[in-house]
């Protein structure tokens, strides 16, 4: 199974980076560069947790959120997709550090399909390098709101 990790450090609090991680309101794909509006739907969420789809025509996943904030982690596990199959996901640490967070990234994919295979097989290779900049995008935006 292809993985990667890598972590990012930003300004925000972690009460922050959480907050951003776990916002499933309807600007969601706009702040985040892998979500377009046709992929991404809200099935049902509650205190803790929430099961939405998201992704892109090209990759989309329906998942499972879980977090919690006293820990400063967040789990996502993917239920279906049409490139990962059981085992796929992605594990957010935040660990307070100086004026901010360290915001430590694990993902793991299990492909389920030819185009699966092909992306997991970048993925041990450049995965950590462009994920980690597509987040750093991502918090250095929410940073100047």
């Amino acid at each position: 199974m292809p993985k990667t990790q890598f972590t990012v450090h930003t300004s925000l609090a972690p009460g922050d980076v959480l907050a951003l991680l776990t916002d499933f309101g309807p600007d969601r794909a706009q702040h985040w560069p892998n979500i377009d509006e046709a992929h991404y739907q809200v099935h049902d969420q509650g205190p803790g947790w929430a099961e939405v789809t998201e992704g892109t025509a090209m990759g989309w996943e329906r998942e499972r959120y879980t977090w919690d904030a006293e820990a400063g982690t967040v789990a996502i596990d993917t239920l279906d997709s049409n490139l990962w199959g059981p085992g796929s996901g992605w594990r957010y640490t935040l660990t307070p550090a100086g004026d901010g967070t360290d915001v430590h990234v694990a993902m793991v994919r299990a492909p389920k399909s030819f185009q699966g295979r092909i992306v997991g097989a970048l993925i041990p290779v450049v995965g950590g390098r462009v994920l980690g900049k597509q987040l750093q995008s991502v918090l250095r935006k929410a940073e100047a709101r």
